[in-house]
């Protein structure tokens, strides 16, 4: 089903359920059908107009008329927690635009967290018009529940990912550890911090990082299992979401090393932070999508301003943001200026989701109840 055509059913969905309930046997039930498909006739002449309407890429899809009609609308995103800076910076951009090609102010609400934790959030009842999430995997989530129409993925650029990074190893300053390789993170005397992979969607890439050092360099499953528990026996907290893994190691001084975002490194660096940070030869591209929460934005009628968000987030002056705060852009023949390019090391062996059979794999593979992940914790105790 086209985005055109999702409010069009939307409204004569709404108008079958309406008819049905009017009693047709009283003169007063008779004229208020009939007021009733008058208005209908009109709003379906209008969804029409706006199908049959410009065809110009800067035009989006016309909202349910809700907001269609407002000064003002209320935007809810729902993100993982390390795109908060990259946001704040981009949204207004994206505001003044809109009100300058629409005449509408558009407010923004938002909530940052751990992946996993926003997902479940999202699907328990927070209602996101628009998800930023820190894998494919958690937005197929919503999708299952019912939230996002199937094919989310090829309605924007580069399959929905819009920001991507990969994965970084940060040491105290002089790496006095003399961490240099993922095979170091192993070792004797090492702590470790890492975000849960159970609540944290950065915490599964750095799960995959580290699995992927091993698959990537000749090994198979079990040698990389075997290294993959020596490393979380390492690990003395697992936090909530990358943030906190940050704070952890930076704020109060815990752990030899942290795996986070490089995005999350060039963060700490721009605001002053000492730090030592190595991405290492063999990595795992993070891809990051977006997606409209279809059934949420016919319900608030904010369809149209949430596509042309998940459209601006594309273009090169969104991009460009994403670079200045880290995040590789998700499209690879956007020119950097050289001061933003050479924040990004080259990467010679670089693994990718579709390695490892996608997100659907991965999980059952990883982190589903009593799947590897849950193995190598219970060895800890």
């Amino acid at each position: 089903m086209s985005l055109w055509q999702r409010p069009l059913k939307r409204l004569q969905a709404m108008s079958e359920h309406r008819t049905y309930r009017f009693r047709l046997n009283s003169l007063k039930g008779f004229v208020s059908l009939f007021l009733v498909g008058t208005v209908l006739s009109v709003a379906l002449a209008a969804c029409s107009g706006g199908e049959t309407g410009s065809n110009s890429s800067s035009q989006t899809p016309s909202a349910a008329p809700v907001a269609a009609t407002k000064n003002n609308v209320e935007l809810t995103l729902v993100s993982f927690a390390v795109t908060k800076a990259a946001h704040e910076a981009i949204i207004p951009k994206f505001v003044e635009q809109w009100k300058k090609d629409h005449n509408q102010t558009v407010v923004f609400k938002q909530s940052y967290g751990g992946s996993g934790s926003q997902t479940r959030a999202v699907i328990d009842g927070l209602e996101a018009d628009v998800v930023h999430l820190a894998l494919a995997g958690d937005t197929s989530k919503i999708e299952k529940a019912g939230l996002i129409q199937p094919g989310w993925e090829k309605e924007v650029p580069n399959n929905g990912i819009v920001s991507k990074s990969v994965a970084a190893l940060v040491t105290r300053p002089g790496n006095p550890k003399n961490i240099k390789t993922w095979e170091d993170l192993s070792k004797d005397g090492i702590k470790l911090i890492t975000a849960d992979p159970k609540t944290s969607g950065v915490a599964r890439w750095n799960f995959l990082a580290l699995w992927n050092s091993v698959i990537k360099t000749g090994g198979d499953d079990a040698k990389a299992t075997e290294f993959v528990t020596k490393v979380y026996k390492n690990v003395p907290l697992l936090t909530k979401d990358a943030r906190e893994a940050t704070d952890a190691f930076f704020k109060q001084g815990q752990g030899d090393a942290l795996i986070n975002y490089e995005n999350e490194i060039i963060l700490a660096e721009q605001k002053g932070e000492k730090l030592t940070a190595i991405i290492p030869d063999v990595n795992i591209s993070i891809d990051n999508p977006i997606a409209v929460v279809d059934k949420n934005v016919d319900k608030h009628g904010t369809r149209e301003v949430a596509e042309g968000f998940v459209k601006y987030l594309y273009t090169p002056e969104a991009q460009q943001e994403f670079a200045k705060l880290g995040f590789r852009p998700a499209d690879d023949t956007l020119t950097l200026s050289k001061e933003v390019a050479d924040k990004f090391p080259k990467v010679k062996t670089l693994g990718t989701v579709a390695d490892f059979g996608g997100w659907d794999g991965i999980n059952n593979k990883f982190f589903a109840d009593g799947a590897i992940f849950d193995q190598i914790q219970a060895k800890k105790k």
